[in-house]
């Protein structure tokens, strides 16, 4: 069992008469933290709906006030788990809410922000506190900063990723079966049973594609071409990715619009595990080309982990000119630019950075490698 650090923060915000909703990807957790946070409450009565199961899908569908407050009985906390499937889930966790407002807490947990999210956006106005649960961080993993272990196991980390269920596998080819599982059977599930896409082949045709190009920028028209759909639809099919879980992108920052590179987005994978499955490339780095890529995305998926954990509200790009220099990830927080480029192995640089990024004012520039992975992550 890992302790997630998001359990202290959402704990703290029970019974503040507002709901709690925990999205993120299946399998990392959700349900596990929830029932955590049942046990922590100290309540003795609460209700579990599970809305993967019709029957408790269809008490909870486009039901007046006064049918759910004999659903919610004497309950002191209700989870809601899977809450994007029932379609009127905005409506009906704002009837309890602002009926209840801290006698209750209502607690919901979702997969899909394509559907969670997105019905509850208006009628949840003002009335909720949203989570993303992620898959492992490494301050999950090595609570105890354990540098030296961390660093001997961070090639596995590169290779099968951080699902807490994959990290718990004794065994390399035990962790690559599960993640066969986890990719064939839940990675599209939310997206084709909402359908927000329907047709599987051209989907998983697109995910793999981004899989080849994670930190190159990608252009939706080459991959319209590729896959034999239009732009539009790829653009589509990307968002409805970022809303499951499945991709991030970053954006390009651009200031002098002649020397900047200002339309392609980056596209990186949540887990690591996730992506080399969709490959079907679980060699270690030795037997691989695309350390660099792995790296990559491994720090930019945790550095979007720490910032959440941190509160760090900072905008996140690239940056490229079209003659070649970059940084690979730019934050601006208060003000300030800090790039980072992310090196597997270190190399010298006769510069701090290169010298059109640092005439920002108030830019800076970091290269992150593993032997200051550290000060970057924990």
């Amino acid at each position: 069992m890992y302790t997630r650090i998001l359990k202290k923060q959402i704990y703290e915000k029970f019974f503040s008469g507002k709901a709690i909703i925990i999205a993120g990807a299946r399998q990392t957790g959700k349900t596990t933290l929830s029932m955590d946070l049942l046990r922590e409450s100290g309540e003795g009565h609460y209700k579990i709906f599970n809305c993967d199961n019709p029957s408790d899908r269809e008490m909870l569908t486009d039901k007046n006030l006064e049918f759910l407050k004999q659903l919610v009985g004497d309950s002191q906390v209700v989870l809601i788990d899977e809450g994007q499937k029932v379609t009127t889930i905005g409506q009906t966790v704002k009837l309890l809410v602002d009926f209840y407002k801290k006698e209750k807490q209502i607690l919901v947990t979702g997969s899909s922000s394509l559907n969670l999210l997105d019905q509850t956006h208006e009628p949840l106005t003002g009335r909720k506190y949203v989570y993303t649960l992620y898959p492992l961080s490494l301050e999950e993993i090595y609570p105890d900063r354990d540098v030296l272990t961390m660093t001997k196991e961070l090639e596995g980390l590169l290779v099968f990723g951080s699902y807490p269920e994959v990290v718990t596998q004794k065994s390399f080819e035990a962790k690559a079966e599960l993640l066969r599982e986890l990719q064939s059977s839940y990675l599209y599930k939310d997206i084709l049973e909402f359908q927000a896409v329907r047709n599987s082949d051209k989907i998983m045709k697109l995910v793999r594609a981004l899989a080849l190009q994670v930190g190159s920028e990608v252009s939706c028209t080459e991959l319209s071409s590729l896959i034999g759909i239009d732009k539009k639809t790829v653009e589509h099919y990307i968002d409805v990715l970022e809303k499951s879980f499945v991709v991030f992108t970053l954006t390009p920052y651009a200031k002098n619009k002649r020397r900047e590179i200002s339309k392609l987005k980056k596209v990186y994978f949540h887990d690591l595990g996730i992506r080399n499955a969709v490959i079907n490339n679980f060699n270690f780095l030795e037997k691989r080309g695309d350390t660099g890529i792995l790296w990559e995305n491994f720090l930019m998926a945790e550095r979007l982990k720490y910032r959440q954990h941190h509160h760090l509200h900072a905008n996140s790009y690239f940056w490229r000119t079209y003659d070649g220099s970059e940084v690979d990830l730019v934050e601006e927080l208060e003000g300030k630019l800090n790039g980072y480029e992310f090196k597997w192995k270190e190399k010298r640089r006769k510069t701090g950075g290169p010298a059109k990024w640092l005439e920002y004012p108030g830019s800076s520039f970091q290269i992150v490698t593993t032997q200051n992975l550290q000060n970057f992550l924990f």
